[in-house]
């Protein structure tokens, strides 16, 4: 790692700890020549990933669009930013687990909405009465009785 003061090609790290859960980690480095310190983060490359929508496109995977959709069924829940948030890198990290360069928006679905039935039951609901495309009360109610199975 060069030094970004001087240029020199060698610098040292003089600390290591990880950061974001484990995700990445951020290095304390010091300039073997002007003794000048910086600080660099290290994160784990993934493989680009394809959302094969329902009516076949394809569109680049966004953890902003994922987060948003989850965010807004637990809007006003008990459901706490750092839950949330837990839940969204539980779910990222299924999908980029299997280590496909392409997954169907119904298996993103399926992973959330298993996750949203452990944090939140109205939260659940929510998400799944926009997933599922409830079309009537019938629809809604025969979800409802899945849950309560």
């Amino acid at each position: 790692m060069k030094c970004p003061f001087c240029n020199h090609e060698n610098t040292r790290v003089i600390d290591s700890r990880p950061v974001e859960e484990n995700h990445s980690i951020r290095r304390r480095r010091m300039c073997d020549e002007c003794g000048k310190r910086f600080t660099t983060y290290e994160k784990m490359e993934t493989i680009p990933l394809i959302v094969i929508k329902k009516d076949d496109n394809r569109e680049a995977y966004d953890r902003a669009k994922l987060e948003a959709g989850i965010l807004r069924a637990c809007h006003k829940r008990p459901a706490s930013a750092r839950q949330i948030s837990a839940l969204v890198d539980q779910v990222e990290n299924e999908i980029f687990h299997r280590e496909e360069k392409e997954i169907p928006s119904q298996a993103i679905g399926e992973l959330v909405m298993n996750k949203l039935m452990v944090l939140d039951a109205v939260a659940y609901v929510r998400f799944a009465s926009v997933y599922r495309e409830f079309k009537d009360v019938n629809t809604f109610l025969e979800e409802l009785k899945n849950f309560l199975k």
